[in-house]
């Protein structure tokens, strides 16, 4: 898979020195992951874009400002929500986070007989423990890989609308519970093939490369948010 793009010409990807500004003081120590395959990270390669994966990623532009920050990822590929919940929150709270990044729900929207509530209780359950813990959390709306030419065009909009229904379903969740949530669902590439890899599941390294760029611009809206306005 090709791109005409290279990050550094990507107008969706981070540009110089805006990391670090996002991120200037920020307070975290110890950055926790939970989810499935998008979490664990599975992306295809794409020349131009580096091959670090997403979350890999989000941990070390947070390095830059916190050489410290130690960094739990429990991510495994093929779960569903309830074994995302069942094998990873425990020692996700054991390992003291400060900042949890959980995404998981996009296996259980692959299936026909999804079951959005089931997903909500099991999102909801981490996301309670977690802020329990005194961890800022992290939640995502997904890319829509319905827009992957890989998947059968058949599929394509039953998937679309279940991928769409999980999507709003957590960040209305995020919202209730305090998370801080990534939207890429309507992403303005959401529809490039460049975002897809060939197997018609999972992302390509454009698609991590943009996913850090809007997930550090939200950690960064928050933490202005948290300073407030300058004087």
């Amino acid at each position: 898979m090709g791109s005409m793009l290279t990050e550094a010409t990507d107008p969706h990807c981070l540009r110089d020195g805006e990391s670090a500004e996002l991120l200037r003081g920020h307070p975290w120590r110890r950055f926790v992951v939970l989810g499935d395959s998008v979490a664990e990270g599975l992306c295809e390669p794409v020349e131009g874009y580096p091959d670090l994966q997403w979350a890999d990623r989000i941990a070390a532009e947070l390095r830059t400002v916190q050489p410290e920050l130690a960094y739990l990822n429990l991510g495994r590929r093929g779960l569903r929500a309830y074994e995302v919940r069942a094998a990873q929150l425990a020692p996700a709270l054991a390992f003291g986070p400060d900042l949890a990044l959980v995404v998981c729900g996009g296996n259980d929207a692959f299936r026909p007989a999804y079951d959005p509530e089931a997903v909500d209780a099991e999102l909801a359950e981490m996301i309670t423990a977690l802020r329990a813990a005194g961890a800022d959390v992290i939640t995502v709306g997904m890319f829509d890989v319905s827009h992957s030419p890989a998947v059968p065009a058949a599929l394509r909009v039953g998937l679309g609308e279940r991928m769409r229904r999980l999507s709003a379903h957590t960040a209305q969740m995020a919202e209730r519970l305090g998370a801080l949530h990534v939207h890429l669902t309507d992403h303005p590439a959401v529809a490039d093939p460049s975002l897809y890899s060939s197997d018609g599941r999972h992302g390509s390294a454009r698609s991590d490369a943009i996913a850090t760029a809007e997930t550090l611009r939200r950690l960064g809206a928050h933490l202005g948010a948290v300073a407030g306005p300058a004087t």
